[in-house]
């Protein structure tokens, strides 16, 4: 069989080679239902011919607006075997960038998951007093249903093959509005090629005694969707959580092999564990922390010595194979994207067995630049991995990483402007990251340029260098340093009120309010001594001098965070402005 060429070569791959009773699965109201390989191709090539049945040809733009689950395969590979794009819909998009990316793109139809998010398509579409037909996965009242569109195709005799063979390499597959952190929505053009360029470069990081995974990241952003092609290709069962309510839950239902998650989660998982082991007593609490700082002075496979190696295996049997556990008992590797990985974190979770692969890329990049993987030497704490052979990259004079190849996107949709800014003559992506190579391939990111900046001393000032170094204290949620145009480098945090609630007990802390927790001196005091403690091996010029205590936690759906948890900077400095300006005066 010749070599995938558009995305969806995958499934002709899939039948020949890993055809199987469940393909794909799906968790609703506590029930799994899968599908087999012959029914996943049978729903997606009906859908197809109800497609065409609707005047869907090739060219044209569907959009796509759900939580993860098996419909999304269906849609996206009987919209791509079309020859037609889909455009995904962030479920937490505001109404505002609903609205402007349903205007921008155009889409023919509009495909939603349930009567919640119907609602905000219904309202954003009469913002532009927009007539696009929806169709809806659960039932809605008086709107048409998905499966008419799949009864439809079953009497409609459409000539899928002569739809395929039109589509070439380089047609669009998808169109990715990227929410960013300050601006409109862009729409970025990715063809068949520039992804499946990505998922074959990505092959080598899952072993053959791969076999199940857990998806649970959207599946609107370009990371879970290539690794989701990447689990097709590889003939990975594929089972999607319920919610991120229910990971912990279906995690111990499949007992996958793997999944990817970004590093939040796993410092929340990190900090859970830490928390219970603060609980234990005697002896069991002394034998775990043992084993955590053990784990946290871990090296790379290879790098450690025999008397280490030895500590480090009566440590997995007696603490890490709990963790293990924890996550299902099978987890074979996890890959970590969409932010810096505190290297803390990579070293403790492969001393319990649970290596974590950090990767880097953006979504104009399809997404993957460059990864840690299992393979001998392929994995160095602190850094995103060594490129990807597709890859060309360089560094620019003041740092920048530049990249080009067929995973590079071609360009904005109607945004010549944004576009000539972002690629260069020579045909190279800026990525806004700062970083560096070193001798052995490793990429290592140390900031976003567009985040830096100096202080009123002329000093430059990489903030998320320092937000890294602070997270790395239990008691900190999250953190976001300021400090443009200032006199010192300051910083908004967000407690891990969990933590700091245990920590008030043991010191006869009346508990309240988080309003009036962060207020309390005895609380403030504790912070400034965690950042003095973290604050040491920054210059003068970048510690951060003073900071302020906030009660509540940013969140995607406040517009504080982007949907892969980044922090929205310019929407936090203008919320944030009273606090900001008292932390200045005199």
């Amino acid at each position: 069989m010749a070599a995938p060429t558009r995305i969806f070569d995958i499934l002709s791959n899939y039948e020949t080679h890993h055809a199987k009773s469940v393909m794909v699965a799906g968790k609703a109201n506590g029930t799994w239902t899968s599908y087999s390989t012959d029914e996943f191709l049978d729903i997606v090539d009906n859908l197809s011919k109800g497609l065409v049945a609707k005047g869907v040809e090739k060219g044209d733009r569907i959009a796509l607006m759900s939580a993860n689950r098996p419909e999304w395969n269906f849609c996206d590979f009987a919209i791509n075997q079309l020859g037609a794009a889909i455009i995904p819909l962030y479920p937490t998009l505001s109404g505002q960038d609903l609205a402007f990316i349903i205007n921008d793109a155009a889409p023919k139809i509009i495909l939603v998951s349930d009567a919640d998010l119907y609602e905000k398509i219904r309202v954003a579409l009469e913002t532009d007093k927009l007539d696009i037909p929806i169709y809806s996965f659960d039932p809605v009242s008086d709107v048409p249903s998905w499966r008419q569109l799949i009864d439809e195709g079953k009497q409609h005799d459409a000539d899928l093959a002569s739809y395929r063979d039109a589509v070439k390499p380089d047609d669009l597959l998808t169109l990715i509005y990227t929410s960013g952190t300050t601006g409109k929505p862009k729409g970025v053009l990715l063809s068949h090629k520039n992804v499946l360029t990505n998922v074959y470069d990505c092959y080598h990081l899952l072993p053959d005694y791969f076999k199940k995974a857990l998806s649970f990241l959207p599946l609107c952003h370009i990371f879970e969707r290539m690794v989701v092609y990447l689990y097709f290709a590889k003939g990975v069962e594929i089972h999607y959580a319920e919610s991120l309510d229910t990971i912990v839950a279906d995690i111990n239902e499949v007992k996958p092999d793997g999944f990817t998650t970004v590093p939040r989660l796993l410092e929340k998982v990190y900090d859970r564990i830490v928390a219970k082991g603060k609980e234990l007593r005697g002896l069991k609490k002394h034998i775990f922390f043992w084993a955590l700082n053990l784990g946290l002075i871990n090296k790379e496979p290879g790098n450690n010595g025999a008397w280490f190696n030895i500590k480090l295996g009566i440590a997995r049997k007696l603490v890490f194979s709990k963790w293990q556990g924890a996550l299902g008992g099978n987890i074979k590797l996890i890959i970590s994207g969409g932010a810096a990985l505190q290297p803390r974190l990579a070293r403790v979770f492969w001393a319990a067995d649970i290596p974590v692969l950090e990767g880097y890329g953006l979504t104009e990049t399809s997404p993957v630049i460059a990864v840690n993987s299992l393979e001998k030497g392929g994995v160095k704490f602190g850094t995103v991995g060594k490129l990807l052979k597709s890859v060309d990259v360089k560094i620019a004079a003041d740092g920048e990483i530049l990249c080009k190849g067929p995973s590079i996107f071609t360009g904005y949709y109607k945004n010549d402007e944004a576009t000539a800014e972002a690629i260069d003559q020579e045909g190279y992506f800026h990525t806004g990251d700062i970083g560096e190579l070193d001798q052995a391939g490793f990429l290592r990111i140390t900031d976003r340029k567009k985040e830096m900046f100096k202080t009123a001393g002329g000093k430059y000032v990489a903030p998320q260098a320092l937000e890294n170094k602070y997270m790395e204290s239990t008691l900190i949620a999250q953190v976001m340093v300021v400090g443009e145009n200032r006199k010192f480098p300051s910083a908004l945090i967000v407690p891990a009120f969990d933590v700091l609630e245990n920590w008030c007990k043991l010191k006869g802390i009346p508990s309240g309010s988080k309003e009036k927790l962060v207020e309390h001196p005895a609380v403030i005091e504790k912070y400034q001594r965690e950042l003095d403690r973290l604050n040491q091996g920054f210059g003068q010029w970048e510690k951060v001098k003073k900071f302020v205590l906030l009660p509540k936690e940013w969140t995607i759906d406040a517009g504080e965070l982007t949907p892969k948890l980044s922090l929205k900077r310019k929407v936090i400095l203008q919320r944030y402005e009273t606090e900001i300006e008292r932390m200045y005066e005199v």
